[in-house]
């Protein structure tokens, strides 16, 4: 079927990132097959991160079909839009649907994207993934493919007042290279090996983030570890 959704949609946010002149740094896009089935796997930092892992996938031209929860899918202006993009709602209390969706996607080979995590981190490291990812990939037979994204917190995070307008801003994506799951794999071990590609990643995407804070009062962007004012891990619910 034609796309009709998904295709505005990338262009306004391009778009966007013109006006605000946003840097936005996309490494190891060729990761990403140009053709059949992969799942995403990234991290979740802000409320904006399916529209820059969608676009770590821009040099394969690849079109990512996020997996969502379900309440984004009833909302009035956000339902059309995610349905029309081909999205996969995630009903949490009959997660058995929107698993045999995402895997009906990979087999009819489009890209599944997934944050492994849940839901946002507020300490900015990479929480406790669930094993979801591998095991839809090895289900699949698809490449499993770690991201990470570093910025995005400083537009629109959980817990912090929205900044959708600031200019000039650095956005990092970096993509890893691709894991092969096998069904005979023990999803457990593979799915703490795609938790650790995923922290070297945001690890190497701190490290070279070409912004520090402005002084105290703008270090909340900033994991603890790195002598920022983000909560450690175990402070965070």
């Amino acid at each position: 079927m034609p796309e009709l959704v998904y295709p505005p949609v990338i262009a306004l946010a391009r778009t966007m990132f013109t006006l605000l002149d946003m840097r936005v740094r996309v490494e190891g896009g060729e990761h990403v097959p140009r053709t059949g089935g992969a799942v995403i796997a990234c991290n979740h930092i802000s409320y904006l991160d399916f529209i820059f892992c969608g676009f770590g996938a821009r040099p394969s031209k690849r079109l990512v079909r996020f997996m969502a929860k379900q309440e984004i899918f009833a909302h009035p202006v956000g339902g059309p839009l995610m349905r029309g993009m081909k999205h996969i709602p995630v009903d949490r209390d009959a997660g058995i649907g929107s698993y045999k969706a995402a895997l009906a996607a990979l087999k009819a080979g489009e890209v599944v994207g997934i944050f492994p995590e849940a839901t946002i981190s507020q300490s900015f490291t990479v929480k406790e993934i669930k094993n979801g990812a591998v095991r839809l990939a090895a289900a699949a037979d698809v490449p499993l493919i770690p991201m990470a994204l570093w910025g995005t917190q400083r537009m629109w995070t959980k817990g912090r007042p929205r900044n959708l307008t600031k200019r000039n801003l650095p956005i990092s994506v970096l993509i890893g290279e691709p894991m092969r799951p096998a069904r005979r794999d023990k999803s457990d071990e593979i799915t703490a090996a795609l938790r650790a590609r995923m922290a070297e990643l945001l690890d190497r995407a701190q490290t070279e983030y070409p912004e520090k804070p402005d002084g105290p009062g703008d270090d909340w962007w900033l994991p603890a570890h790195l002598g920022g004012g983000a909560p450690l891990p175990e402070e965070v619910p």
